[in-house]
């Protein structure tokens, strides 16, 4: 019987615990997980808003405990990798036959001048975040400031105007979702979100904090100008959403391989130190287009490194191919997706690219409750698929994981001009045309 012990219980830890236990059922497998339960991180703003209880997120044990797995919720203080040991802050000290460190990430807070310390800022990552900021917004709260306009950013900046907050974004990009669109696909999603009477400011950072005590009261913008909070003794809040680092302290002055993006893991999640491997947000992995190392910090990236690692525990042959980061979002009524490069992202790199643009309706466009849906292509010269971007009402998850396979199996713009797809007046555009055919003609037709 081996014993494994995982450390963390996110989607890579719990991911892996259950496969082990089902290739395996004579294993004893161990999740230590400091945090009280297991969240569902990106729900997060739903329960903000008020849509969803705080108790819908934060899975139960069981999902842990009914695959026979033992949950130790406790904080891990020590690895030993020489002795195969792991000690928690309790005193347990666990034995490994096989480790899999599991602990994601934390939201990056930058070394602001008057951040440290103020009690009316937040990180949107555990159930404890989420406690205190719904704990924050009181009768008396009138403004929230969101710094990032990422996807959480985003939605956490709906999520305070329907709950009628003056909200305010402040983004360094020169657009909001700057990791995955680009600038000529979001233009209908600022729309939307300073239609709403969001105070939308691209292309300006923070550049301080004033305090009045422990609670900020000014924030100083790069470009010169100031929001103000707390004017007259609000429960005023300010939200950081500018990333995550990976949790790796626990690992520092020992034997583990570390890069700036996290720990270091070859294809099959294997460290290096004998019988350790790693997964999700802790590591730092690949993009699958070009090699290089790139963030990847996606709950749908940490699930497929958790199972590689776990078949290869097994003695699996696995291998993982790199990230390519598809991801979705929502300002409604637009669903908003993208994955692999974006055009400037491919700019920045020098790739000489072509893009190829598409639209339909959502259903026949005679149907009740048709909108447009547009995408976005972009291929290399040789014709090959190396990103995509769609915006629309409906249905854009789907158009993303079908592009993210496309790009996996290295589809070119003619074989997505070959794919064949289904039609029906609720679901789709007419049999004549697809979002994503027709994008891949256009794109074709630059080529030739």
């Amino acid at each position: 019987m081996e014993r494994v012990v995982i450390l963390g219980g996110g989607p890579a830890g719990i991911s892996a615990a259950k496969l082990l236990r089902g290739f395996r059922p004579d294993w004893e497998v161990t999740m230590v997980r400091p945090e009280p339960s297991s969240v569902i991180y990106c729900a997060i703003p739903y329960v903000v808003e008020g849509l969803l209880d705080i108790d819908r997120i934060c899975k139960s044990d069981d999902i842990v405990t009914d695959t026979g797995t033992n949950l130790v919720k406790e904080k891990a203080t020590k690895v030993d990798f020489d002795g195969k040991t792991v000690t928690t802050e309790g005193g347990k000290v666990l034995p490994y036959d096989k480790l899999l460190i599991a602990l994601g990430a934390r939201p990056l807070m930058p070394p602001l001048e008057g951040l440290s310390g103020a009690k009316n800022v937040f990180p949107v990552k555990t159930e404890e975040d989420l406690r205190a900021i719904l704990e924050a917004i009181t009768p008396n709260s009138r403004k929230a400031l969101i710094v990032g306009a990422g996807n959480i950013g985003i939605e956490m900046a709906q999520a305070m105007n329907r709950r009628g907050l003056e909200t305010s974004i402040v983004e360094m990009a020169h657009h909001v979702l700057p990791a995955m669109m680009d600038l000529d696909m979001v233009a209908d999603v600022e729309r939307e979100l300073r239609g709403r009477g969001i105070d939308l400011m691209t292309g300006v950072g923070v550049k301080s904090f004033d305090r009045s005590g422990d609670v900020i009261s000014k924030a100083h913008l790069t470009d010169g100008g100031a929001i103000s909070l707390n004017e007259y003794g609000e429960d005023d809040l300010i939200v950081m959403s500018v990333g995550v680092r990976p949790e790796v302290e626990l690992f520092k002055g020992t034997a583990l391989p570390m890069g700036p993006m996290g720990v270091i893991v070859d294809d099959k999640m294997e460290t290096g130190i004998p019988d350790v491997w790693a997964a999700g947000d802790v590591c730092q992995y690949s993009s699958f287009l070009d090699g290089e190392i790139v963030g990847g910090k996606l709950a749908t990236n940490a699930v497929p490194m958790a199972k590689v690692a776990a078949r290869n525990m097994v003695g699996l042959e696995w291998n993982y191919q790199g990230f390519v980061n598809g991801a979705v979002t929502v300002v409604d009524p637009l669903r908003i997706g993208g994955v692999g490069f974006s055009e400037e992202a491919c700019r920045k790199k020098g790739l000489d690219v072509v893009i190829g643009r598409g639209k339909t309706t959502t259903r026949f466009p005679m149907m009740p409750g048709a909108t447009e849906v547009t995408v976005k292509l972009i291929f290399k010269r040789d014709g090959k698929l190396i990103g995509g971007q769609v915006v629309g009402g409906e249905a854009v998850a789907e158009r993303i994981d079908t592009l993210t396979m496309a790009i996996k199996a290295g589809f070119s713009a003619k074989d997505l001009m070959s794919f064949d797809y289904c039609s029906q007046p609720w679901q789709t555009f007419f049999p004549a045309s697809n979002a994503i055919v027709a994008a891949a003609e256009d794109g074709w037709s630059k080529l030739i």
